[in-house]
């Protein structure tokens, strides 16, 4: 009778799966009590059609199948089905395979609209009827028969499964694994449910679990076999069921747990490319991108899901629902931990044959099929009784090692290749846990932890064995990376509640409370809980779903599938917290260079990716949503929140003790590695090690986004105005939050101890936020939506350093960023070290100044729309200071840069004697700025760029501090340089191993075998090692002639280009600009701030300083002027924005914004003296200009079209007054001199300092480069023109000196009119400039060495300046013009307010006839040189020429030309004396332009009156006095001054000419006592009268003939010629 009812049941499974089986000859033998069935094939479409995973079994069968019924004994043994030896192999299906799922409604509408699913596989229902049919068997026999299935034993051995794709080939081998039922205390029993003990126990035993991961090639077999990544790994899974009571077809409580004790991986550089793909093959199919579940199709993945369980399970109970819903969850959220979804995938196969086998019925009651209403009411009343499922996954310790491979022949060439591997890097890991709960469609739970982990470096890296056995290293500087706690310290906290802990409810047979509520388990599950727990990583993540609504019932249909308009109806939550504890990363050489040989490594595949971006479709008919769906909407989204936590982070960065990252980085930024070359290094640790610390209190990220993100956005973009609700959900937002981060300077010793740190940066936190419109493509015509926006805070950053720490930092940057050679040589002055690492409690000689900067206050806000990109912000005030030992030990502080200052009335020194307000705290701004450009510089429909920006006063404090903070420099003596000795130098293809057999027999070995360099790590693309190989020789030149031809380009043409960037950036540039004064002081003695002010008050210190008791110390202070900058039509407005903001006056056309108008004001210099005396240097005066720019497309030249600029200045001046005397010329002179000796000190290091970090690279001669670049549309340059003299013509080019036209005589053209008749177009760029100045005023102040008491002033004057520049491709032109020009001089008393005038009538200088009236002349006219007036007869050719280029109208008139010398016009020369100029200019043939330079100078009449004493008196104005140890070094012999032969080639071409020069030298005033004895002697004064000055390159012909027929003249020219 038992047999009626066992044998169905087992027969349906061995029939369903397994080919060609006679279901009579297993009757017979299962009735025997044995059933063994060999060599079974499994039927794959069966298998592929009921799990309907995106996998095609390409083979599989059964060597054994072994069935077990102890007839006799059925109460009291188990049933054992046993499987040995079961394969199967798996491939990826192809997208035609894979088949089209239907869209996810609920399970029940799926089954019963599709009779193909119904013909493939029968479903099988629970009989829910509560009275007992008349076919079921008796109560005891039921009860038998629940007893017999609840104690199956099932028994794999070796079971087998295979994947492939592509090369890569992933096994898995499990020697044994078997599931029994056992008692309380988890021992093999004969159980079952008792109505005192509603309990099922089940034990899963794992026995060697083997994962390999190897290559195929091509024909698909394997050449040689990578180690396993798992090798026999054990494990046990214990699985708890508790029910309601005894009828129970579901357990209420489901809890299945698994435990490893040790885990070890073991991951190779070939296998790691592969382990990622399969990796990607995970999360592609957890994000349902394979196949056609692509791209918001999550409805046909979770449904997918649910047939997958429905029919591994063959029922439709209460059970396939459950494992429908967890699944469900699972797959919904893809955050979840792979471990977790592999156990759930095996519990769920192993566990669903229970209830299967239970609730089987006739293939009779499966043809009744029901109806969707009955479906419908059973899944309502199902999901009332959802189970509670605990799935557990724990590991007491695991380790992944990463390990580098190399190729290993044996002896014979045709021996198999072996794989030689070596350890590099190691993680460690202890107490791992991820537990998940779930019950029903409301409330999911996963939790993942772990107590501690960390990271060891083993062996050697790329030559270098800095961990090898022979070295002798501590333990403890393997470990570069640790967190969290100690297992033994900590205890099993991992295992709390688990079914391994005896502590647990279970294991104390008391049923066990679980938290399904949100609320109640965000209270329980916090941070602090979480790291009590683990210590090292917690992670929770919640799902909950809350029905508002009764038409929802708890199966209602998928949450993917919930469209708009329900929103209101079903309330989600996904938070996801995430928790990393205490660490501790040392990104030492050693750690850096294995982490980056693990990148190389993984980018060294080319797998195409599994699935591609599509682009967004657009809806071409979008509907507007109703009121209703706007509403539902308003109250409820459904979002998604990850929160990220760091506490206590510790990152060290030492020196780098070797670096050959140049030969890994050009990888990972996907480029060819062309350094083909590494030298093998005997690596020796360097102690001290210097190393920068890093603390970071709290790092917080949280990341929310809507969870139905399409949908949403699809809604929303419909409605014309969606409130900020709606759109705030429409963002993903994430806001980054660092609280607590420091630097400091610390040191590691030979005895591994870090020394006390040296504070760099101290304590302050910072914030960012950020957010991304979601799915941006629906928002293209929102132009007023932001698509990203960022906001960036930083309350308060101080900086503070000497400048050995500095430096010390500096050669930490250095180590890391300039490897020199292929291994670092590492230098480490132990000067600095002992500097900077002092020891506690002694106290240094000479204590370092301490520069201290902070800025505070800084907001900066980013924003970007489908049109225009904008940005604003503030920066809330910036001051550093200097920290310098004073006197008794008390430190001083000196402020040097202070701002915002109230810098509006030190342009005069009136504010020193005036009441001046402390600085307030209300203080605006020091920098308010909004810029906005277009997205699209071309697109310009909208507006141009804009840019608003205020900055407010700035003080200065050059303090001679800041000159001993740069010159520091250490000791030289005391250096410890360490250079790593190379051993050899090895190509990099070449392995040590194979070294010896390739000198024996060159070119015998294939290159496929040379595939590792001399530090054993695999290269495991045998076509990029011969790329690197071969190309390098070739790819050096052409990269080197590359580099010297773009170094030869002139300072001109980097202008032009840079010309042409600025002018993209401004021609639609609407700006606004607002700079207040800038104040610098430069004192020559330090200004410490006294502690009577507010700290850092720079005008507040030198007020006090001035008004001190003690005498202030000279200083200058330099008064920057008030800058405004206003573009044409612009209305001023506020510099802060809103953005995106709308102009007023948008900029549609190139230009429109010009002219800019420019004004300054207040520009001035004075100094401050001792004795409170402050003396002017430059009065306060502005200027007002106006800038103009055009612009003109050129035609083109080459591939892209050229612009030709037309600049155009123009500046007015206000008057400048200009004062000077000795004691500020003395003040100049110091400061000139202090900032000259810091200047050349500073430079001086600097040079040494790049002469020792970078190796000197020879360069061979340097390729001209084209000539075309120097202008556009000019000829290539003729090599004759090189020489100034073949363009001009001297006296040494004899004959031809006299022929045509060209001759200086007939008709000379200056170079000033040559490039005035040259036009604009021809050039690229051309600039315009004129200043006019109405008056400069020079006053000088001196004592009057005759008279004590009296002092003498000499008063400067020139009226009406103008001057002009007029810049193009070809020349430079300067014009200055200078109306009148007089010097007169004055005398006072000391003390006395009135100026008279001084002797001779107070003239020195003048341009103008006031001395003609006084002057005598004693001498009659006809006594004076008959030939005084010769050069009326014969004017000068320079007097015509300036005449032509000077419009006299002013006292001078000055023009300086510069030309390129292939524009100038040649002179007709032979060729003869062409060749010899070309020889004589082969020297300056480098393909550089050549110049000529003129100087064309006119002045009118003036007279000078020489005053011996008063020149004395005005000299002694610039006097300075030299301290002794100046005088001492002028005296020291210095080198020998380099002598530069003053040839013609040198010196330019110069036209002067002058009118009538007096000069008058008068008799001393002391001497008049002599005349008045003497009266017949009435002359008195000396008078040098010059006609005029005139002066020409070419001598003038005395001698020159007038051309009266000038057609026979050119007609002799030419037959001359011929």
């Amino acid at each position: 009778m038992l047999e009626s009812y066992v044998t169905p049941i087992l027969m349906s499974y061995v029939n369903r799966y397994i080919k060609n089986l006679k279901p009579s000859d297993l009757q017979l033998s299962l009735w025997g009590g044995d059933v063994v069935l060999s060599k079974l094939e499994l039927k794959l479409d069966v298998l592929e059609q009921e799990l309907k995973l995106p996998f095609t079994f390409l083979s599989g069968h059964i060597h054994e199948l072994r069935i077990h019924v102890p007839w006799t004994k059925l109460g009291s043994e188990p049933v054992v089905i046993t499987i040995n030896t079961m394969e199967c192999i798996l491939k990826l299906k192809d997208g035609a395979q894979q088949e089209d799922h239907e869209s996810c409604g609920s399970s029940s509408t799926n089954r019963s609209t599709t009779e193909s699913i119904k013909s493939a596989v029968k479903p099988r229902r629970v009989q829910q009827s509560a009275s007992p049919d008349s076919d079921l068997p008796p109560g005891y026999v039921q009860s038998l028969i629940r007893r017999v299935v609840n104690n199956v034993n099932i028994v794999i051995n070796n079971l087998i499964l295979k994947y492939v794709e592509d090369d890569i080939v992933l096994s898995v081998n499990i020697t044994s694994a078997e599931c029994y039922t056992v008692d309380e205390f988890w021992d093999r029993a004969f159980m079952d449910i008792s109505a005192t003990d509603l309990v099922l126990r089940k034990m899963i035993n794992f026995s060697d679990c083997t994962v390999c991961l190897d290559k195929r090639n091509a024909s698909g077999k394997i050449e040689f076999y990578q180690e396993p990544l798992l090798y026999k790994c054990s494990f046990k899974t214990r699985m708890h069921f508790t029910y309601d009571n005894l009828n129970s077809k579901m357990p209420s409580i489901i809890k299945i747990h698994t435990l490893v004790e040790s885990l070890k991986l073991s991951i190779s550089d070939q296998q790691l490319p592969m382990f990622i793909r399969v990796m990607q093959l995970g999360i592609a199919l957890y994000y349902g991108e394979i196949g056609n579940f692509k791209d918001g199709e999550g409805e046909d993945l979770i449904c997918h899901t649910k047939d997958i369980l429905g029919n591994i399970t063959g029922t439709e109970d209460e059970t396939s629902s459950v494992m429908q819903h967890s699944t469900h969850y699972i797959n919904q959220d893809p955050y979840l931990h792979q471990d977790d979804d592999q156990q759930q995938g095996w519990v769920s196969w192993a566990w669903s044959l229970v209830p299967a086998i239970v609730s089987y019925d006739d293939e009779e009651n499966d043809s009744s099929g029901t109806d969707d209403g009955t479906m419908l009411h059973q899944q309502k009343s199902q999901s009332l009784k959802d189970p509670v499922i605990s799935i557990g996954f724990y590991c007491t310790k695991a380790t992944v090692t990463f390990k580098l491979t190399e190729m290993q022949a044996e002896s014979s060439y045709y021996s198999p290749q072996k794989v030689k591997s070596k350890e590099v890097i190691c993680w460690e890991q202890e107490g791992t846990t991820v537990e998940v709960l779930m019950k029903g469609e409301l409330f999911f739970d996963c939790q993942i932890g772990f107590v501690g982990c960390q990271a060891i470096c083993l062996k050697g890296i790329m030559g270098i064995k800095d961990f090898e056995d022979n070295v002798s290293r501590s333990d403890e500087e393997a470990y570069f990376f640790n967190c969290g706690e100690n297992l033994s310290a900590k205890g099993m906290t991992y295992l709390t509640n688990s079914l391994f802990d005896y502590r647990s409810p279970e294991n104390n047979s008391i049923r066990a409370e679980f938290i399904l509520d949100a609320a109640h388990h965000k209270e329980m599950y916090t941070e602090v809980a979480g790291m009590q727990r683990f210590g090292a990583f917690y992670m929770d993540y919640l799902y909950t779903m809350e029905s508002t609504s009764s038409k929802v019932s708890g199966n209602q249909q998928d949450l993917s599938s919930v469209k708009s308009e329900e929103f209101g109806n079903v309330q989600e939550m996904s938070t996801k917290n995430l928790i990393v504890g205490p660490l501790n990363l040392r990104l030492d050489s050693s750690a850096v260079h294995r982490i980056m040989k693990m990148i190389v490594c993984a980018l060294e595949h080319e797998y195409e990716p599994y699935s591609r971006t599509n682009p967004d479709i657009m809806d071409g008919n979008r509907t507007m949503p109703s009121s209703e769906e706007v509403v539902s909407l308003e109250e409820y989204i459904p979002t998604r929140l990850t929160t990220f936590t760091v506490l206590k982070c510790t990152i060290i960065i030492p020196v780098a003790e070797f670096n050959l990252l140049d030969h890994l980085m050009p990888v990972i930024m996907g480029e060819k590695n062309l350094s083909g070359l590494l030298n093998a290094a005997s690596f020796q640790p360097l102690r001290p090690l210097p190393s920068i610390r890093i603390l970071v209190d709290k790092v917080n990220l949280e990341y929310s986004m809507p969870m139905y993100a399409e949908q949403l956005v699809h809604v929303v973009s419909n409605l014309s105005q969606p409130s900020d609700n709606l759109l705030h959900y429409c963002y993903s937002h994430c806001y980054l939050k660092i609280f607590g981060f420091q630097a400091a300077l610390t040191s590691l010793d030979n005895k591994g101890l870090y020394c006390m740190p040296v504070s760099v940066i101290p304590s302050f936190s910072t914030a960012v936020y950020g957010k991304q419109i979601k799915f941006p493509k629906y928002w293209t015509k929102r132009a007023r939506v932001p698509l990203t926006e960022c906001i960036f805070e930083l309350p308060n950053l101080t900086i503070q350093a000497t400048r050995a720490q500095t430096l010390l930092l500096q050669t930490i940057y250095q180590s890391w960023c300039h490897p020199v050679g292929n291994v670092s040589s590492v230098v480490v002055n132990e000067a600095l070290l002992n500097e900077v690492f002092q020891t506690s409690g002694v106290k240094s000689k000479n204590p370092l100044p301490t520069l201290e900067g902070s800025i505070q206050n800084v907001e900066l806000k980013y924003c970007g729309t489908s049109l225009v990109k904008c940005a604003s912000g503030t920066v809330g005030s910036i001051k550093i200071c200097a920290k310098a030992p004073g006197d008794g030990g008390k430190e001083k502080l000196i402020p040097l840069i202070q701002g915002p200052s109230d810098t509006r009335d030190l342009h005069s020194s009136k504010w020193l004697n005036e009441s001046r307000k402390p600085e307030s705290l209300l203080a605006p701004d020091l920098v308010a700025f909004t810029i906005q450009i277009p997205q699209y510089m071309d697109y310009c429909h909208n507006s141009g760029a804009v840019l608003l920006s205020s900055i407010q006063g700035l003080a200065i404090n050059v303090d001679p501090v800041l000159y001993s903070w740069l010159i520091y420099q250490p000791q030289k003596r005391a250096s410890r340089h360490i250079q790593q000795q190379s051993v050899g130098t090895v190509p990099l293809g070449v392995s040590v191993t194979r070294k010896k057999e390739d000198e024996a027999s060159v070119g015998s070995a294939p290159l496929a075998r040379q595939q590792s360099n001399q530090a054993s790590e695999y290269a495991s693309s045998p076509v990029k090692t011969k790329t690197v190989t071969e190309s390098r020789p070739l790819s050096l030149p052409v990269k080197t002639m590359l580099n010297s031809s773009e170094s030869c380009r002139s300072p001109e043409e980097r202008m032009k280009e840079f010309i042409g960037i600025v002018w993209n950036a401004v021609k639609c540039l609407t700006l606004q600009l607002e700079v207040q004064s800038c104040c610098v002081f430069f004192p020559n003695e330090s200004l410490p701030s006294p502690s009577t002010i507010v700290s850092g008050d720079i005008p507040g210190t030198v007020r006090s300083w001035y008004h001190g008791q003690a005498s202030m110390p000279g200083t200058l202070v330099v008064c920057l002027p008030q800058i405004k900058i206003m573009s044409a039509g612009h209305k001023h407005m506020e510099p802060l924005q809103e953005i995106p903001f709308v102009v007023l006056r948008p900029i549609l056309e190139e230009g429109d914004a010009f002219p800019w108008t420019i004004s300054l004001h207040h520009f001035s210099i004075y100094t401050l003296l001792g004795q409170q005396m402050t003396l002017n240097l430059v009065e306060p005066m502005g200027c007002t200009s106006t800038l103009a720019v055009t612009s003109q497309k050129l035609l083109a030249s080459g591939p892209e079209s050229r612009h030709s600029f037309v600049v155009c200045l123009h500046v007015d001046l206000e008057s400048l007054e200009i004062k000077c005397s000795n004691p500020q010329m003395q003040l100049l002179y110091e400061l000139a001199e202090i900032t000259s000796k810091v200047w050349n000190k500073v430079q001086r290091k600097g040079i040494l300092y790049q002469s020792s970090v970078y190796t000197e690279t020879m360069t061979g001669p340097v390729p001209p480069s084209s000539p075309v670049k120097s202008s556009i549309g000019t000829a290539p340059p003729d090599t004759s023109t090189y020489s100034p003299s073949a363009d001009i013509g001297t006296t040494t080019e004899g004959d031809s000196l006299q022929g045509g036209d060209d001759s200086p005589f007939s008709d000379s053209i200056t170079l000033e009119q040559t490039t005035s008749n040259i036009g604009v177009s021809s050039g690229r760029v051309s600039l315009w400039m004129q200043w006019m100045l109405p008056k400069i005023t020079i006053k000088l102040f001196a004592p009057d060495p005759r008279n004590n008491g009296t002092e003498v002033c000499v008063v400067s004057e020139l009226e009406d300046l103008s001057a002009s520049v007029d810049m193009q491709d070809v020349y430079t032109k300067i014009k200055c013009k200078i109306e009148s020009f007089n010097i007169d001089h004055y005398r006072n008393s000391f003390g006395e307010d009135s100026w008279s005038l001084g002797q001779y009538g107070g003239v020195f200088l003048s341009c103008t006839d006031k001395l003609n009236r006084r002057t005598l002349l004693v001498r009659p006219i006809s006594k004076q040189d008959p030939f005084s007036n010769f050069s009326g007869f014969f004017p000068s050719t320079t007097a015509k020429l300036l005449d032509g280029s000077h419009q006299q109208h002013g006292f001078l008139s000055l023009t300086y030309t510069k030309a390129v010398t292939k524009n100038v016009r040649h002179k007709l020369i032979s060729r003869n004396e062409r060749r010899t100029f070309h020889k004589l200019s082969e020297g300056h043939t480098d393909g550089s332009p050549h110049f000529l330079h003129e100087i064309l100078l006119s002045a009118q009449a003036f007279d000078v009156v020489l005053c011996f004493p008063l020149l004395n008196a005005i000299a002694s104005i610039f006097q300075a006095r030299l301290s002794r140890s100046q005088k001492e070094k002028r005296k020291s012999p210095g080198q020998p001054m380099r002598t530069h032969a003053l040839t013609s080639r040198n010196l330019p071409l110069i036209y002067i000419n002058t009118g009538v020069i007096r000069v008058f030298f008068p008799k001393n005033e002391e001497d008049h006592h002599t005349t008045e004895a003497n009266p017949a002697i009435k002359e008195d004064t000396l008078v040098l009268k010059i006609g005029s000055v005139s002066m020409a390159p070419q001598a003038d012909n005395p001698l020159s003939r007038a051309v009266l027929r000038k057609d026979i003249y050119h007609a002799g020219v030419s037959g001359r010629k011929e």
